[in-house]
């Protein structure tokens, strides 16, 4: 017979495997009681604690997206693959739940931990600040994917942002514009209130003065606007928040009969749009979401094993790709 688990443990006792974990181990967080039943369990069970190395094989983890999320920007589809694959090249079993918009308003835990089936959460997709904190009061570890808040007790894994927006921008104002607009609802998301801030640092610098009426909202109820109110005088150029909305804004634009990028250039952020073949081709800050994606994981197993003892917020760096929405107009 294989060697048991500490999820096996956890089963019999009725707890997550980093109770066990932490039992086992002796460390703190684990009622004296508690820890002598779960040892007991252990040697009944005949348990061999496995080289660290192996530690964290075959952890259950739930990935929570909110629907939102999933249903209107398939970004987030595509790096919930990215996650599924990573897990399953550690050895470890990914299990999706859409977090219902009634559960985030009601504060109603995902059915993932109350049934107490998984090991630790990945959350996708950034739900409200109050729907956070009741998740993070829980025992299991959770990590945060493309988002952070500095209120809640959780790792978070987040692409570069800030230095992102202020590249593209930075390359716009030396391409000769000093008219730049900025799409994206600024206090919907923490990515997207760091792009603006990477849009106003670069505009700063620069000691450009920006249209209060050049700043597009592009959410309604935290889902990306089908069109955008745009100012009467354009500018030359839009920063967009993400592909999505650069993709929306070029539709809207040519349906307009204004030309991009000869009448304003746009660019967008990712590098990840649902049509490939978009024209012109956009330029973008591309994000690595495969190191996004396997960073999460990293920091799930460093958990569960007790690696990891403070609370950490790791930056993915990134690159800008120049394509053929923006254009200089130096004279």
């Amino acid at each position: 017979m294989s060697n048991p688990t500490m999820r096996d443990i956890g089963k019999v006792v009725g707890i997550s495997a980093v109770t066990v974990s932490k039992a086992l181990a002796g460390k703190p967080g684990v009622s004296e009681k508690m820890r002598q039943k779960i040892i007991q369990v252990a040697q009944e069970m005949n348990y061999v604690s496995p080289a660290a190395s192996k530690e964290n094989a075959h952890l259950d983890v739930g990935i929570l997206i909110p629907e939102s999320y999933f249903s209107t920007d398939s970004f987030y589809s595509m790096l919930y693959k990215l996650l599924v694959r990573c897990l399953q090249d550690a050895g470890h079993y990914g299990i999706l739940e859409m977090l219902d918009e009634s559960f985030e308003e009601n504060l109603i835990l995902p059915n993932l931990i109350r049934n107490s089936r998984v090991d630790a959460l990945i959350i996708l997709g950034e739900p409200s600040k109050d729907y956070l904190r009741a998740v993070c009061k829980q025992t299991i570890p959770i990590v945060f994917l493309d988002f952070y808040d500095e209120q809640a007790s959780a790792d978070s894994i987040v692409g570069d942002n800030v230095y992102g927006c202020y590249r593209l921008t930075s390359h716009l104002i030396k391409s000769g514009h000093t008219d730049i607009g900025f799409v994206g609802s600024i206090r919907s998301t923490s990515s997207i209130m760091d792009r603006y801030l990477g849009y106003y640092k670069a505009m700063l610098s620069h000691n450009l003065s920006i249209r209060e009426d050049c700043i597009i909202q592009d959410r309604i109820n935290h889902k990306v606007a089908p069109t955008f109110v745009l100012p009467q005088k354009l500018p030359t150029a839009f920063v967009c928040n993400c592909d999505l909305v650069a993709k929306r804004l070029m539709h809207q634009l040519a349906a307009a009969g204004i030309r991009v990028p000869e009448d304003v250039s746009v660019v967008g952020f990712d590098d990840y749009s649902e049509d490939e073949l978009i024209e012109p081709s956009l330029s973008t800050f591309c994000i690595d979401t495969e190191a996004m994606a396997q960073a999460a994981v990293k920091t799930v197993q460093d958990r569960v094993s007790g690696t990891a003892t403070k609370v950490s917020r790791m930056v993915i760096t990134g690159s800008p790709i120049y394509r053929n929405s923006s254009t200089s107009i130096n004279k």
